[in-house]
């Protein structure tokens, strides 16, 4: 049995399950690191069917990555789940799960159990929590600080260049959707990829765009002030669900009964464009618009062009949902009772033709309740680097207006929590080996400002001395990437959210003391159950 092994195999067991965990986090952290901060590098990911993708983001690197060791798989999953919560923090989880148990290893190998060393974990993260709450900045958060948290975000994704253009769109577009005493929804935030030209052509439209166009050659394709109705109805011949079929056996009667059919569409149009009269004789530089979830034959489309209305037919389900937040107005399912209340307004819509594509921008609306961020890019590469941008920029945002403060980035936490830990916590409260485990939490957050040196080619050691030395005079510093020197981050607008620093240390910790206890890894399924009773 299991329990009759020699203490020097269970011994031998214990240290081969340790290493083949820290092997594996010290493997995924090394193919991660590279990407940290502004001057981090891209990996290509290439799959089974020669598709590629271009990222530097953690998230996108875990999920499509294929994981086969289960200790590396585990800590993938924790982080993961961390961007699912806070948006970010993917890369640093797994830099600090790596780091905590590559400290963690140096005492263990010195004869220290590993149960010391986690409960010295869990009493280095309770006050590290402690320490960020004293360390948080609690200003007012305005637009000028959620653009440098933007800013922040987006840096690690994208070039310089890009962020400046991306910034102050992904800071409008959450200050745009933002109701007082509401939860922020991010889906009301809708983001549209257009393969075209430039990525700096990239914008916020605060209103909506569809991707098709007018479906008539003689309908306005530019309208101002324009009365938006918004329609669920079939504007075309009614197809029925059972097979049937016109007899007739004259022309006459073949014209009589398509007239017959024709006139439940006609008096459908008829009752639409006497609304477009009522509300345009009283304004005559007003335009009419109709938006229909449903189709529109030619006929009809003929009819409405002649009456000035500019109409699109199938509509997506969600750009119908989005119009009433837009414009205002309510969606209709009938014709029958359409009155002046139930139009919205836009200020300007108006079609664009890229190529062979064609586009509807409804823009200059009062106060939207959503907003579309338009994504250009050249490439499908590029798009989908900036849309994984753009998504974790707003939710840095939300993040930032929901905490209601903030942390000062650039390693400058990550510095001063350590020196915290080390100082009199470490010496003065904690008694006992537990406090090697404090020792070994607080060289593991050195990992972060260590890993953005290292990627801007600074020397590793002289810029962690540095920052040491500027933490000991009481100064919130951080590692200035364009000199390697220390500088506050606070001056230059670079900021965390206290959100993800949180959740950072607690899925950290659990995770990687969960790894050092681990004392034998077996194949899971009956069959091994029975092999490892009978060892």
């Amino acid at each position: 049995m299991l329990s009759m092994l020699n203490p020097k195999a269970e011994s031998l067991q214990r240290a081969q399950a340790l290493q083949v965990n820290i092997s594996a986090a010290i493997g995924l952290q090394d193919v991660l690191k590279s990407n940290l901060g502004p001057t981090g590098t891209t990996k290509m990911l290439v799959d089974g069917a020669g598709g590629i993708k271009l990222t530097k983001d953690g998230k996108v690197l875990l999920t499509e990555m294929q994981i086969q060791n289960p200790t590396a798989s585990c800590i993938a999953k924790a982080a993961t789940a961390q961007d699912d919560i806070t948006g970010d923090g993917t890369t640093s989880v797994c830099l600090l799960v790596g780091e905590l148990l590559k400290q963690a290893d140096r005492y263990i190998q010195e004869g220290l159990h590993p149960t010391l060393i986690s409960d010295g974990f869990d009493l280095a993260k309770a006050e590290a929590l402690k320490f960020l709450d004293e360390f948080k900045t609690t200003a007012e958060i305005d637009r000028e600080v959620l653009l440098s948290v933007a800013k922040t975000s987006l840096g690690t994704k994208v070039s310089a260049d890009l962020v400046e253009i991306l910034s102050p769109a992904v800071a409008d577009a959450v200050l745009a959707i933002q109701r007082p005493n509401e939860p922020i929804d991010l889906h009301m935030v809708e983001i549209m990829k257009m393969q075209h030209r430039s990525s700096a052509e990239s914008q916020l439209i605060r209103g909506l765009l569809l991707d098709h166009g007018a479906r008539h050659p003689d309908m306005p394709k530019d309208v101002k002030n324009a009365f938006v109705l918004i329609l669920n109805v079939s504007l075309e011949y009614e197809k029925t669900e059972i097979n049937s079929g016109f007899f007739y056996s004259t022309s006459e009667q073949r014209e009589r009964l398509v007239e017959s059919e024709r006139k439940f569409v006609d008096e459908k149009l008829r009752k639409i464009v006497e609304l477009k009269k009522e509300v345009c004789e009283k304004d005559p530089n007003a335009g009419f618009v109709v938006i229909n979830q449903k189709g529109i034959d030619p006929l009809s489309l003929d009819v409405l062009a002649k009456n000035g209305i500019m109409a699109l037919r199938r509509a997506k389900r969600r750009n119908m949902e989005r119009l009433q937040l837009v414009c205002g107005g309510i969606a209709q399912n009938s014709v029958d009772d359409l009155t002046p209340e139930v139009l919205g307004w836009a200020g300007h819509v108006y079609e664009r033709t890229l190529g062979e594509e064609k586009f509807t921008y409804v823009e200059e609306v009062k106060e939207p309740k959503s907003v579309t961020i338009l994504i250009k890019g050249p490439n499908s590469y590029t798009i989908q680097q900036i849309q994984d941008a753009v998504r974790d920029g707003l939710r840095s945002v939300k993040n930032a207006i929901e905490d209601k403060c903030l942390v000062v980035g650039a390693g400058a936490f990550q510095i001063a929590c350590a020196q915290h830990l080390k100082g009199d916590f470490a010496l003065k409260e904690v008694k006992g080996k537990k406090k090697f485990g404090v020792y070994a939490f607080a060289d593991a957050l050195l990992i972060i400002p260590k890993t953005l040196a290292s990627n801007s080619s600074y020397d590793v050691q002289d810029a962690i001395v540095a920052l040491q030395e500027e933490a000991a005079e009481g100064y919130k510093v951080g590692l200035d990437i364009r000199t390697g020197e220390p500088f506050d981050p606070e001056t230059e607008g670079v900021y965390d959210n206290y959100r993800v620093i949180r959740h950072m240390l607690h899925s950290a910790t659990v995770i990687a003391s969960n790894l050092i206890s681990v004392d034998q890894i077996l194949r899971a399924g009956r069959s091994s159950l029975k092999e490892g009773g009978n060892a």
